[in-house]
């Protein structure tokens, strides 16, 4: 199997590896370049770098934004605004003189998942990212759901009441606001001192992490229903806290109660991969970009 270069392009870095036999090699990673012209010389001198040492034969690169995979074009606003609206794409391949394929980075996490991590064994699967928002995935029949205007899998804007969105209400950060800003004098907390506080006991953060887990519960709920996918993966950093899981299962199993047709449990998973999941997934939309390339 010949060697792949991936990058994984981030607000604040960018990282690089190689795929062969299905290893991932890492490389050092580089601060992400202020202009579009310094992001070129740094991808460009890496990838130069990776047909010397590595022989590889393509490029498959994560992204911020949604990228149109027919146009080639990152649409969408992200933290690095010269990557969007021009075929990137096309703009790349001329200078690594490679096949390079783009895709979402929520996406390609998704695409690591179902092709050897928490999803290896199903078909179909909704990937979760709780971050400071919301956003995500659709996976049906290993392939991504992109949607008519690319927003498949913007979970995050889906309403949980009529006034509040499920990135509002089901991450970390807003638990953290509203729990500083509900404090008498106003406090500082982020969203793991208020899980901490939680669980020692103050009434407040016990609320405002409840109804995180509801929230999520009740928007996973309402996905299940929608997609009815085999599996619900669930990422981001909150993803590694034990009791995330079994308290939105818990809270899931007072909404099937309410609704008596709902015969339904969602199957509820955290991810396999982490900080490497972009670059996998990177390299499985490549494969699925140039089939004959493999």
């Amino acid at each position: 199997m010949s060697n792949l270069g991936l990058i994984g392009i981030g607000g604040t870095s960018i990282k690089f590896a190689v795929m062969g036999n299905n290893q991932l090699k890492k490389l050092d990673p580089v601060k992400t370049p202020k202009t579009l012209d310094e992001f070129y010389t740094e991808l460009t001198e890496k990838i130069t770098e990776m047909k010397t040492d590595f022989a590889i034969t393509g490029v498959g690169i994560s992204s911020p934004g949604a990228v149109n995979k027919q146009t080639g074009v990152v649409e969408g606003a992200s933290a690095i605004p010269y990557i969007h609206n021009f075929p990137i794409q096309q703009a790349l391949e001329e200078r690594f003189g490679l096949p390079v394929s783009m895709e979402n980075d929520a996406n390609c996490a998704a695409l690591a998942e179902v092709d050897s991590g928490a999803g290896k064994d199903v078909d179909s699967l909704l990937f979760l990212i709780i971050g400071t928002g919301v956003g995500g995935s659709v996976i049906i029949n290993h392939k991504i759901w992109h949607g008519a205007h690319l927003f498949g899998g913007e979970f995050g804007y889906t309403l949980v009441d009529d006034e509040n969105t499920l990135s509002n209400l089901a991450t970390s950060v807003g638990i953290a606001q509203r729990y500083n800003i509900a404090s008498k004098p106003v406090t500082d907390y982020s969203g793991k001192e208020v899980f901490d506080l939680a669980e020692k006991g103050d009434f407040r953060a016990q609320k405002e992490v409840q109804t995180m887990y509801y929230s999520l519960a009740k928007g996973i709920y309402n996905l299940q229903y929608s997609f009815d996918p085999e599996l619900i993966v669930l990422g981001g950093a909150v993803s590694n806290n034990p009791h995330l899981i079994p308290e939105v299962d818990k809270e899931i199993e007072k909404i099937r109660k309410v609704v008596k047709i709902a015969s339904i449990k969602p199957q509820i998973v955290s991810c396999e991969y982490t900080d490497e999941a972009n670059l996998r997934g990177a390299a499985v939309d490549f494969d699925q970009t140039y089939p004959k390339e493999k």
